[in-house]
């Protein structure tokens, strides 16, 4: 597998809680399945850091996030012709124009830069490893 190659772009605004969830999630599952899927995430307008708060509940759940960082989306990205998941971008399709590109999934979830409490983003990371998991399924079907 070329380390070039994007299955799955995971696209909010910020890309600092939601698509880094998403992304760390996915992979690591896809490696644990033995699959040859990969993906990346990306930001309209990358934040400087990821949530702090995201990535305390992903190393929780023994998630390795030492590499991430807020990265800006770029046409390099789509070279593969990835399939792009927004998340949250139906609320905020200015600053997440993406969700303007063909055939977009967009999973409309709540910002962790909002949350009060741990307890909360537990809760959407729990959510969103269920669409990645449901993603992956459907991904393998078809490549199957």
């Amino acid at each position: 597998m070329s380390d070039d190659r994007i299955d799955v772009l995971f696209v909010c605004v910020h890309n600092a809680g939601r698509s880094v969830a998403a992304k760390v999630l996915f992979n690591d599952s896809a490696t644990r399945l033995g699959l040859g899927l990969r993906s990346e995430s990306a930001g309209t307008i990358p934040s400087e850091q990821v949530n702090p708060s995201v990535k305390r509940v992903l190393e929780s759940f023994n998630l390795d996030t030492s590499n991430e960082a807020p990265k800006l989306l770029t046409d390099s990205m789509l070279a593969s012709e990835p399939r792009i998941v927004t998340l949250g971008c139906n609320a905020d399709a200015e600053a997440c124009p993406a969700i303007n590109f063909a055939d977009v999934d967009d999973w409309d979830l709540p910002d962790p830069s909002e949350m009060a409490d741990d307890e909360e983003i537990v809760a959407l990371i729990h959510e969103i490893a269920r669409r990645v998991n449901a993603l992956i399924r459907e991904m393998s079907t078809e490549s199957a």
